[in-house]
């Protein structure tokens, strides 16, 4: 009897339309559906989470749409996050959702992570590294390695016109970062 597959919700803090992390999101599902067994990823949408604003809190609830948000956290046994970097953090719509899911009760606590970025540079490695220091608050369990920094405009392109990646090296390192994701997921599960 094969063993159940685990469930990650998979969050991109970009908003973009051709975003790259959230082409980061987008290989990393169909990469579950193709070359990955006992894995299910699922992107969660985060553009229509209000920002944090605790008034909207009405004796313990919150709005229809932060609590379907909160449900689908719930219901995951991980997470995968695609982080880009603004101003060496990490994008303002991931965090107003990590804020959102660690109102009381912290729907976070216990589960594990796996963070990867794509941008200039660094590829957003100290979105990653800040999303890390946020993640010990919140009680999340985040992968050590692989890294995935993606330095999406240097040669070879990386990305199409589309925000799909396209490079086959990265794609590879992306399917490392879910195994190790669902190894030390299944890990804590025991």
């Amino acid at each position: 009897m094969a063993a159940k597959a685990i469930k990650v919700v998979a969050i991109s803090g970009s908003l973009r339309k051709a975003s790259f992390n959230s082409g980061l999101i987008r290989s990393a599902v169909e990469l579950s559906r193709e070359s990955i067994d006992g894995i299910e990823i699922e992107h969660v949408d985060i553009s229509e989470l209000p920002l944090l604003n605790t008034d909207l809190e009405v004796n313990g609830t919150y709005p229809p749409v932060i609590e379907a948000f909160r449900r689908k956290i719930v219901e995951a046994d991980a997470f995968l996050f695609a982080s880009p970097e603004n101003n060496y953090s990490v994008a303002a719509p991931l965090k107003n959702a990590i804020d959102w899911a660690s109102r009381p009760p912290n729907v976070w606590a216990g589960k594990t992570a796996a963070v990867v970025s794509s941008g200039g540079g660094f590829g957003g490695g100290r979105s990653q590294y800040h999303l890390r220091q946020i993640g010990v608050f919140v009680d999340l369990h985040f992968i050590n390695k692989p890294e995935l920094f993606v330095a999406a405009f240097l040669p070879p392109q990386k990305f199409d016109q589309n925000g799909n990646l396209i490079d086959l090296e990265i794609r590879e390192k992306l399917k490392q970062v879910l195994l190790s994701l669902q190894a030390f997921t299944l890990r804590l599960q025991k």
